[in-house]
């Protein structure tokens, strides 16, 4: 088993490309590290595939993988996952932000002191501060609010990972984000975290805007979901929809009581028998949306499945 490998997720990132492949196998050679870096093309639209084949050709560790169109950054960093031969694991993005020079101390962190995921900290950013810094902030503190994993930058492209833990964890949709708490609730408990070098952009535009952020809070609702009900939906849902069904069922009794005390009072006059009528349905529907919710969840296909047009250095 190789000591390290390094996933590159990247789109439209041509011209950074051969600085970080020079810059990566510097730090490797200067630390005699076995490796092999695995560079994922998210179906770019510049020459960022070709600059891949031909760093490949001059150093046979760099790999990489060709999506046929653009899937996003989780669906890069899975196959990547999925890839990935070395004992520890590296991600690192493809800008020049994050610096291999990190890559020692990451690995001696996993290695050495046992921790099962390392996530790097961007202490000193040099983003822009209201677009990306202040909602980085927010969204961090709700992060580490509703998972407990006290993490100042869950979105830190720069994390080390014992291989167990890429091989137990499934990344998809925007998921990206919540790596580290895919990693806890999979069982993994020792979660640390490095301060890292950022550095300014030396190449192109960010890929960002700023609906990451709006998409980060609802994937935090959606994960937060997921982890404690995805394997037993019903759980949430025939809760809720059995306790909606009751309160509409005891308020009809009352009212057929109260109809049999006053024999000539309207029974549907009653706005108590609209909340009824409306709590029961409400409470079937909920039943319904976690018995459909079990099916799917027992019988659902496989979700993380990308067309790959081709295939660098790897079976």
């Amino acid at each position: 088993m190789i000591d390290i490998s390094v996933i590159v997720p990247l789109f439209n990132e041509d011209e950074s490309l051969p600085e970080l492949a020079e810059w990566i196998t510097r730090v490797m050679k200067d630390n005699n590290f076995t490796y092999e870096v695995i560079m994922i093309d998210d179906g770019s639209t510049d020459n960022s595939w070709s600059v891949i084949q031909s760093i490949a050709k001059i150093n046979t560790n760099f790999k990489g993988i060709k999506f046929q169109r653009n899937y996003g950054k989780s669906a890069a960093l899975n196959e990547g996952f999925k890839a990935a031969t070395g004992s520890v694991v590296i991600t690192m993005d493809a800008d020049l932000q994050d610096s291999p020079d990190e890559i020692a101390d990451l690995y001696k962190m996993i290695q050495t002191d046992g921790f099962d995921l390392v996530s790097g900290w961007k202490k000193k950013r040099f983003d822009n501060k209201l677009t990306k810094n202040l909602p980085s902030k927010l969204f961090n503190a709700a992060a580490r609010r509703s998972s407990g994993i006290k993490l100042h930058d869950f979105n830190c492209g720069l994390k080390a990972y014992n291989k167990k833990v890429v091989k137990s964890i499934e990344v998809y949709g925007e998921m990206h984000r919540y790596i580290p708490v895919l990693a806890k609730w999979a069982g993994f408990r020792k979660i640390g975290e490095k301060v890292v070098e950022h550095r300014a952009r030396k190449f192109g535009v960010t890929k960002f805007g700023l609906e990451r952020f709006v998409n980060g809070f609802l994937d935090l609702g959606t994960i937060s979901f997921i982890s404690r009900f995805g394997k037993r939906p019903m759980h949430f849902f025939g809760l809720y929809g059995s306790l909606c069904f009751f309160i509409g069922f005891l308020i009809s009794i009352v009212l057929i009581i109260n109809k049999f005390i006053h024999p000539l009072q309207g029974l549907t006059n009653s706005p108590l028998f609209f909340i009824a009528l409306t709590a029961m349905i409400i409470g079937m529907q909920l039943f319904l949306a976690g018995f459909i919710g079990e099916l799917i969840a027992r019988n659902g296909a496989d979700r993380n499945k990308y067309l790959i047009e081709q295939r660098l250095g790897l079976d």
